[in-house]
């Protein structure tokens, strides 16, 4: 019993993958994503990062992807993941979790910066709102999202979809396959002596 549900978790998951890589729009998406995220830190500009529950988890591990290392020591590189407990619960507190994240949006975002947004089902109220703020302010964004991609497919600037998986696990691990990818053709482009 334990073996199959292993084996058929594996065979899920390829086949999840196998979809993503053969949906023209999600291959683009990321090429859009890693371009949008190279000129955002060429023009000195914010690499935020925000999701709910393990879509927070990928983007602190997002963030600190930029800030720390990824495949090799270089200059560490500006990014902020939205999940310091103390701004969020005092945003909450005072404005209502639906506000969390676009209150850190205003607070730290800017046009020349980029917002990448992470949701499975897309129908975040705090990631819809933090998208909204971004569009108000000139802010690039990014969502990872699955299930269709919600609302907030309308309202991202680059919106990429997981295609055929229907449970969080599945779309997670497409989205931090995504992040990963997009940092590694970043850093091929700023840093190629690392790739060398």
């Amino acid at each position: 019993m334990s073996a199959h549900t292993i084996e058929a978790a594996l065979e899920e998951a390829a086949l999840t993958l196998q979809a993503f890589r053969d949906d023209p729009t999600c291959m683009e998406g990321i090429a859009r994503f890693a371009a949008a995220a190279q000129t955002t830190l060429k023009r000195g500009g914010l690499l935020m990062s925000c999701g709910n529950g393990g879509s927070m988890c990928d983007a602190m591990h997002f963030a600190e992807e930029w800030t720390g290392r990824f495949r090799s020591d270089r200059n560490p590189l500006p990014a902020l993941a939205f999940s310091d407990p103390s701004h969020i619960t005092c945003i909450a507190n005072d404005f209502g979790f639906d506000e969390v994240f676009a209150r850190l949006v205003a607070s730290y975002g800017g046009a020349k910066d980029l917002l990448i947004v992470l949701s499975t089902s897309g129908a975040s109220p705090n990631i819809l709102n933090a998208l909204k703020e971004a569009k108000k302010r000139g802010i690039t964004t990014v969502a990872l999202l699955g299930k269709g991609g919600g609302e907030a497919l309308a309202l991202a600037d680059i919106p990429i979809v997981v295609p055929r998986a229907s449970t969080s696990d599945r779309i997670q691990e497409l989205h931090i396959k995504v992040l990963h990818i997009a940092i590694e053709t970043v850093e091929r482009a700023l840093f190629p002596r690392d790739y060398s």
